[in-house]
């Protein structure tokens, strides 16, 4: 998610989301925090969509409940975001506006028009955003695939007349900015899916995000052309496959999709699945199928299995017990590693350089990726002909300031991540998450004892309750130690009025420096004191 801001009017360009990282225990998702658009001298006048993946849409219905206001965005894209408003029970205030590549929109201060570009999803535009003080171009993810699936390649001609008109400002995605070369083209898989289609003896199992539509679209026809039905296996999937489907996007030929529950049905030489879990997720269908642990399919022996999406930075090792998995159980199995099974949907660097030449910037910013990411990009950007000085590479919560003749930073304003946990979104802080890293590495300990009001004395305990610390048949020794460490303190305190806070303190103290003497762990530990 990103602003643009004149005399405090606000442009809001995609509302995404972030999948939590190993240090996020029990978090579900992540969002950006939007407290800065919700100052009462600032107004947000509306949201524009450039596509319908996650990372660009799947925070704006905790967004729309905070600030109502209206969402522009592709037919394929507005489809996919009416089953999240639905499920949050906001679709039928949402203000959902559709418009077409091509289209442009004043917003205030802004025109905004749509430029087409191919990414792995249709109907996704790059925005030309006209503002007072010049032209601001955001190319959202895109490649250049000179003949992709629908048709429909980025429109180079079109950012080349947009640079010839001049364009103060360029955003553009870093992804594959570590990457020489081009991102190939969709079609580059057929030859892997054809010799897989042909030989394959048993079930095909194909995983891919589940948003990649011209990926389940190249799926559907080779399933169709080999006479194998379809079945479609994860909400998420089940739930873009049908938008698709419905909004005219996916063409799937009559009979050739089955339902879960009939494809025992079928031989298994003539089924395709597709599922969601690329990543590894933890309760995705293919890590449960992978187990053994799906309550419709699981995997057998004479299975082949295409993983067709390389692994997000930090997702590897969830990916790879996956494979362990399938492995385990005799199938056989196709990803990033071992066979040519995926073409990304972002531009390498060779594209990202006919991108810069074609739109020519005044100035430059480097959006989507990590840091280094950024950073190649804006080399890139140096060897293209753009002066550093006129390049800046900006973090979450970074101000840029922009008029005609300079672009300066401006201050730092207040953001973050904003955790959703279940049902509650926003009441897991940072020290919430560190008492959970806490408890998973070191475990608890926790202290209960009764204490007589007035004469401070023991009337029952303590008694200590350990859980992840230590094998309960081990821990005789240390926890008679820590019991008498714990005595100590109170024995030290028997004659002092102060306060009890101060005593359990000292418990916590005492105990903690007995356990690391004996085991050299740290578990948290909690004294619970009653009085009586």
């Amino acid at each position: 998610m990103w602003a643009l801001e004149w005399e405090h009017k606000i442009l809001v360009v995609d509302a995404g989301l972030m999948f939590p990282q190993e240090d996020m225990p029990g978090i579900d998702l992540v969002l950006p925090d939007i407290s800065y658009l919700l100052q009462r001298d600032r107004e947000v006048l509306g949201i524009f969509l450039t596509h319908g993946h996650e990372d660009h849409i799947g925070g704006l219905p905790f967004a729309l409940k905070k600030v109502n206001v209206p969402v522009y965005g592709t037919r394929l894209t507005l489809g996919l975001v009416k089953p999240k408003l639905r499920e949050h029970r906001i679709l039928r205030e949402s203000d959902l506006r559709e418009v077409r590549v091509g289209d442009s929109v004043q917003l205030g201060p802004f025109r905004i028009e749509t430029v087409a570009v191919c990414h792995s999803i249709p109907d996704a535009v790059a925005l030309a955003i006209d503002t007072p003080v010049g032209r601001v171009v955001y190319t959202s993810d895109f490649k250049l695939d000179p003949s992709p699936p629908d048709g429909l390649p980025t429109d180079m001609d079109r950012f080349r007349r947009i640079g010839d008109a001049g364009v103060l400002l360029l955003l553009s995605d870093s992804t594959n900015a570590e990457r020489e070369g081009r991102s190939g083209s969709e079609r580059d898989l057929h030859g892997a899916f054809e010799r897989i289609f042909t030989e394959a003896p048993g079930r095909i199992v194909v995983a891919n995000f589940a948003s990649n539509i011209h990926r389940m679209q190249h799926l559907v026809r080779m399933a169709a052309q080999h006479e194998r039905r379809v079945a479609v296996v994860g909400r998420s999937l089940q739930q873009n496959f049908r938008t698709a489907r419905e909004l005219g996007f996916l063409e799937v030929p009559d009979g050739v999709v089955v339902p879960l529950g009939g494809v025992d049905r079928i031989p298994p030489s003539k089924l395709l699945l597709l599922t969601a879990g690329s990543q590894g997720e933890p309760m995705s269908a293919l890590t449960r199928f992978a187990a053994q642990k799906h309550q419709f399919l699981n995997v057998r022996s004479d299975d082949w299995v295409v993983i067709s999406a390389r692994p997000i930075p930090g997702n590897e090792r969830m990916v790879h017990q996956t494979v362990n998995n399938l492995y385990r159980h005799g199938a056989r199995v196709f990803y990033s590693e071992v066979g040519n099974v995926h073409v990304t949907g972002h531009a390498q660097r060779a594209e990202l350089r006919e991108m810069l030449e074609a739109v020519r910037p005044r100035f430059f910013i480097p959006v989507h990726g990590e840091y280094r990411q950024l950073l190649l990009h804006s080399e890139l950007a140096r060897e293209a002909g753009l002066d550093a000085k006129r390049i800046a590479v900006v973090e979450d919560g970074e101000a840029v300031d922009l008029d005609a003749e300079s672009m300066i930073r401006g201050e730092k304003i207040a953001t973050g991540l904003v955790y959703v946990d279940g049902l509650g979104v926003g009441d897991v802080e940072k020290v919430v998450l560190r008492d959970r890293r806490h408890l998973a590495e070191d475990g608890i300990l926790v202290v209960t004892l009764t204490l007589d009001r007035d004469t401070g004395t023991v009337r029952a305990g303590p008694e200590l309750v350990s859980r992840g610390v230590i094998e309960p048949e081990l821990s005789g020794k240390l926890m008679a130690d820590a019991r008498e460490a714990v005595l100590d303190s109170i024995h030290r305190f028997a004659d002092s009025n102060r306060d009890r806070s101060l005593l359990q303190e000292a418990i916590h103290d005492a105990v903690s420096q007995t356990v690391y003497k004996r085991t050299r762990r740290r578990p948290m530990v909690i004294p619970v004191i009653t009085e009586i």
